[in-house]
């Protein structure tokens, strides 16, 4: 006679009430992918810039800059609105704006000191794919990065333009700044030096790595102003 299992003792089925569980998971998984490929990239760049030690040379010290600014804290602060996101997930939505906001100024700020370092280094900028993709990527930094300072005074604004419309202008330049510096950043890689010191296996992977994590972020810009766009027609 088999042993009696008291109710007690006895598991419930597992269910699920959130019929969104899966869309959730998958989110949260391209989210921790994301990260991990953020932290690859950005780690490999700085060691090496540090390779001969410091003090830091003009390159070594652009790519430090740059890297961080763009790839590391720029990103960061796009992922921080995301509902998805590890670390601002339980943030109010006052704070991850505020986390947003801190995060962009201080991307942008390194970005803009690391670019003007190797332009005051070199006499040529444009005769490189790599140069004029980061030109690129400066000039949406700098537009991007006034025009979000300018939209913390949105609501002071609003008989000029419309808070919607701040945003969505916000959000269309911003869109445009991690792809040109990424895509810099994959030239950057394909520089013989670096391949030289790494390989050119390795140097192949974080041009994919680069690459990678920047369709998931600008996907999630990309959605966002959509929707923005949408609300402003709808309006």
């Amino acid at each position: 006679m088999s042993p009696k299992v008291s109710e007690r003792s006895a598991s419930p089925p597992l269910t699920v009430h959130d019929d969104n569980y899966k869309i959730k998971i998958f989110h949260s998984t391209f989210n921790l992918i994301t990260h991990i490929l953020i932290g690859v990239v950005v780690g490999i760049s700085v060691i090496f810039s540090f390779r001969n030690g410091t003090p830091l040379g003009a390159t070594p010290l652009h790519i430090v800059l740059c890297v961080v600014g763009y790839q590391l804290l720029m990103a960061e602060a796009i992922l921080s609105l995301s509902p998805h996101n590890g670390w601002s997930s339980n943030l109010k939505l006052v704070d991850k704006r505020r986390a947003h906001w801190i995060l962009q100024t201080l991307g942008s700020g390194l970005a803009i000191v690391g670019s003007f370092i190797k332009i005051i280094d070199k006499s040529t900028h444009l005769n490189t794919l790599h140069g004029k993709f980061a030109i690129a990527a400066l000039v949406f930094t700098t537009v991007s990065l006034i025009n979000g300072l300018g939209s913390l005074w949105a609501f002071e604004l609003r008989r000029y333009i419309p808070i919607n419309v701040s945003k969505l202008i916000h959000i269309g330049i911003g869109i445009f700044v991690l792809p040109t510096s990424s895509i810099a950043l994959c030239y950057g890689f394909d520089k013989s030096m670096f391949k030289s010191w790494i390989s050119d296996e390795v140097a192949f992977t974080l041009i994919g790595c680069t690459s990678a994590f920047t369709v998931i972020i600008s996907f999630n810009s990309f959605t966002t102003f959509h929707v923005k766009l949408w609300k402003c027609f709808k309006s």
